[in-house]
C-alpha cells in the first residue's frame, strides 16, 4: 500500500507532540520531587544548638586594689655619741630588746668630773668672797660694783658646772625608746665621734608598712581601712589599719603613698620585707555574678541570652564591678536565670536551645 505524504506529515506531528508531553511530564515530576524536602524541612523548624549555661545566684563580692608595699619598723635610730670620746663599757648584747633609759654605752669621763670638782671649788670660794664683800658693803667698806662683780662671778660658776654636767650626761648613751638593738660596730676602747654608728635600735611591734595605689582610689581610702597582705615565704595572712595618706600625688608614678600599721606581738614580720598587700574597697554579700564572656556589649546597651521555656531570649542588663572572670549585673536578672555562656554568636531570638553542660 503505498504511503502518501499526507500520510507521512501526520506521523511526525504525533511523534512531535508525543516527545513535548513527555519533556512536560517529567519536568513537572522533577519539581514536585525537590519541593518535598523543602517542605519537610519548613515543617521541621530550626535546629537546635549545642551551649553551656549557668544559673545564676547570689554571691560574696569584694572589689579589692592590690599594691606592693615594704614593712618598716615603727620606730628606728642609729646609737651615735653626741661627744668624742673613748668607749669604756658597753652594757648591751647584739640583737637583744632594751627598755627606754636602758644604758647602752659609756664614754670616758674622768676629766669633765675633775672639771666639774674645779668648778664647784672654785664657785665655793666666790660665795665666800660675797659673803665677806656684802659685809664690807654695810659699812661702805666696799663698792657695789665689786659686790656685783663677785656676785656675777658665783653665777658664772654655777652656769659652767650646768655645762659640765650636761657633758658627763653625753658620756652616758641610753636607749631613746624600747625596741630591739642590731649589730655592734665597735668595740670597748675605741675612739668614737658624732659621726659613728655604734649600732641600731628598731622598735618592731607594732611595724609600718608603706605602699602606693593609683590617684584614682584616693577618695576610695580612708584612715582606718583595713589592709591584708602576704610576706614572702609565708601563707598567713596578714591585717593591719591604714593611718596615714601622704597629702601628695607622685608626679612621676601618678600614685599616692600610704601609711598602715601592723600588729608584731610575736615578733613573726620583720622590717625590710617585701609584702603584698590587698585593700578591700566595697564589700557586697548578694552580688549576682555571671561568666564574663556571657555579655554581648552593644553601642547604646548591654545583652545576655538567657534560657525561656528553653528557647532564646535576649535580655538588656546593667553590669556593675568585675573580677578576672566575672561580671556583677545590677539589672536585668535575677537569682535562678539560666544565662547561656557559648555560642552567643550563633544564636537568635525564639532558637531552641540544647544544653551540653549547666553550671
Amino acid at each position: 500500500m503505498a504511503i502518501t505524504k499526507k500520510t507521512v506529515r501526520s506521523i511526525v506531528l504525533l511523534a512531535a507532540a508525543g516527545i513535548v508531553i513527555f519533556l512536560i511530564y517529567k519536568k513537572t515530576t522533577s519539581n514536585k520531587s525537590a519541593g518535598e524536602p523543602a517542605a519537610a524541612a519548613k515543617g521541621a523548624g530550626p535546629k537546635a544548638l549545642l551551649t553551656d549555661a549557668w544559673i545564676v545566684k547570689s554571691s560574696r563580692l569584694d572589689q579589692s586594689i592590690e599594691a606592693s608595699g615594704t614593712l618598716q619598723s615603727n620606730e628606728e635610730v642609729e646609737v651615735k655619741p653626741e661627744i668624742n670620746g673613748r668607749i669604756i663599757h658597753l652594757y648591751f648584747k647584739e640583737g637583744t630588746s632594751v627598755k627606754k633609759g636602758d644604758l647602752l654605752v659609756k664614754l670616758y669621763d674622768e676629766d669633765l668630773k675633775a672639771q666639774l670638782q674645779k668648778l664647784k671649788l672654785q664657785q665655793q670660794l666666790a660665795k665666800t668672797t660675797l659673803e665677806r664683800q656684802e659685809n664690807l658693803l654695810k659699812i661702805n667698806g666696799i663698792s657695789q660694783q665689786d659686790v656685783d662683780v663677785t656676785r656675777n662671778q658665783v653665777s658664772a660658776y654655777a652656769a659652767d658646772m650646768e655645762y659640765t654636767q650636761t657633758q658627763l650626761q653625753k658620756t652616758e648613751l641610753r636607749a631613746p625608746f624600747s625596741g630591739k638593738l642590731g649589730l655592734r660596730n665597735v668595740s670597748e676602747g675605741a675612739i668614737v665621734s658624732s659621726a659613728t654608728v655604734i649600732t641600731t635600735l628598731q622598735q618592731i611591734d607594732p611595724l609600718k608598712m608603706d605602699f602606693s595605689v593609683a590617684e584614682k582610689y584616693r577618695n576610695a581610702i580612708k584612715n582606718g581601712d583595713q589592709v591584708n597582705f602576704y610576706v614572702s615565704g609565708d601563707n598567713k595572712e596578714y591585717k593591719g589599719s591604714i593611718y596615714a595618706i601622704d597629702p601628695k600625688i607622685d608626679l612621676t608614678t601618678r600614685t599616692v603613698k600610704l601609711r598602715a600599721i601592723v600588729p608584731n606581738n610575736n615578733g613573726i614580720l620583720f622590717p625590710g620585707s617585701f609584702a603584698k598587700v590587698k585593700i578591700i574597697l566595697k564589700d557586697l554579700p548578694d552580688a549576682l555574678m555571671i561568666p564574663s564572656q556571657a555579655v554581648i556589649p552593644g553601642t547604646r546597651d548591654k545583652k545576655v541570652i538567657v534560657a525561656d521555656s528553653g528557647k532564646v531570649k535576649f535580655v538588656v542588663v546593667e553590669t556593675g564591678l568585675r573580677t578576672e572572670s566575672s561580671v556583677q549585673i545590677t539589672s536585668g536578672l535575677q537569682a535562678g536565670d539560666t544565662v547561656i555562656t557559648t555560642g552567643i554568636l550563633q544564636l537568635k531570638q525564639g532558637m531552641p536551645l540544647k544544653y551540653n553542660k549547666i553550671q
